[in-house]
Formats: structure tokens, sequence, C-alpha cells
């Protein structure tokens, strides 16, 4: 009872809550690194996946409100916290798309689809909701090769920050911390049929971005 009371409690003030967030994030120092190169690509017509760790979303949200007019998408499950993470990404300016790997995913993925292949930006967290920490989930592979995009890893780094003792190691950088936000380059998930080429692309994905992730 006391649960169900506390999430109904953070959804109402989850508009507040996205407030504080923007006012948090703004102490930041914030550096951003390589993010020219797939913006022109998106700008040009290509359709672009960003994707990151769960741990480290947090860090850019406030600069990922510059990419509202984009129209991008992300992936939110349908548990309580994604009711209260949604409300907040929609504040921010991105379309939310309910669903996981686990619980309504055939429908999400298609819908994320869909929403890729008309405005050709969308975000994704690869090993959100639960984990485990570290381990790429199919989709983004499936999602990047359905539609032609190529998929964008970014990490971000703080000088000073807490580590929560979660599944993840989230991080929330203190304030007034130097925070780096660094983009990969633009990946391309093309894969033949098989399933084992298609395993190949994801390992090599979380292979490349394991060295980013904290620990």
């Amino acid at each position: 009872m006391l649960k169900d009371y506390k999430y109904w409690l953070a959804k109402k003030v989850s508009g507040s809550l996205y407030y504080l967030i923007r006012a948090y994030s703004s102490t930041f120092r914030l550096n951003v690194e390589n993010e020219k190169p797939w913006l022109e690509h998106l700008q040009n017509g290509g359709r672009v996946i960003l994707c990151c760790w769960h741990q480290q979303f947090l860090s850019a949200i406030y600069h990922f409100k510059t990419y509202a007019p984009y129209h991008p998408a992300l992936m939110i499950s349908q548990s309580n916290d994604g009711d209260i993470i949604a409300r907040i990404a929609e504040k921010t300016g991105w379309h939310t798309v309910r669903g996981s790997s686990s619980r309504e995913g055939s429908r999400a993925l298609k819908e994320m689809i869909d929403h890729l292949k008309d405005f050709g930006f969308a975000g994704h967290v690869l090993d959100g909701p639960r984990g485990p920490a570290g381990v790429v989930k199919a989709g983004v592979v499936r999602l990047a090769q359905v539609t032609g995009s190529v998929v964008v890893p970014f990490y971000t780094s703080a000088d000073r920050a807490w580590y929560f003792n979660s599944w993840d190691h989230f991080i929330l950088p203190k304030p007034f911390a130097r925070v780096k936000l660094r983009f990969g380059d633009m990946l391309d998930m093309t894969c033949g049929a098989t399933d084992e080429e298609f395993e190949r692309q994801r390992i090599r994905l979380q292979e490349m971005m394991l060295p980013g992730l904290h620990t």
C-alpha cells in the first residue's frame, strides 16, 4: 500500500520533477564531443538511433532537449518507474513508446520502427529497464536493420558523481561537476539473414560499448 502511494505521489509531481532535473542539470559544466557527424547525417535525411547504458542517461537529459525539433522517439517500460520517466521524456520533447523486450515488446518495436521510418530519429537504452548491466539486448539491432538506421553510441562521465547501489550503479553527477557527453562513430548494423550473423552484430556493439560502462 505504501509503495503504491509512493508511485501515485511521484506521478503527481513528475511535472515538477522534470523542472527540478532541468535546474539541477543546468549546473553541470557540459562538454559535448563528436556530435556533428551524426547530426549532419540526420539533417541530410539519414536515420539515427542514439544508444547508451541505463546508468548514464540522466546526465544527457538537459542537452537532449535540443533534439526536440527532430521528433525523436524513446522506448520506455510499462512499469510504474516507466510512467514517471515517460512524463519527463515527453516534457523534454521526446515521443515515448511504452513497452520493452519482456512486456508488449513486439507492439512497441513495431511502433518504434514506424516512428523511425517517419521521422528518422530515436534513442535506445541498451540494457534497460532491469538489466543485466552491460548486456545489449537484441531490439536495437533489429530496429537498426529494419529501418536502415545507423547506431550511434554515446557515453557520459563526470569528474564528481554519486553512484547508486542499484543493479547498474546509476550515476548522478554532483552539482557543478564537469560532465562529458561523448558520441561514438556511426555504426552500420547491417548483416545477413542468419541468427549467427545477427548475434555477431549484437556482440560487436556490446564489446565496443563495454569500456564506457562505469563499474
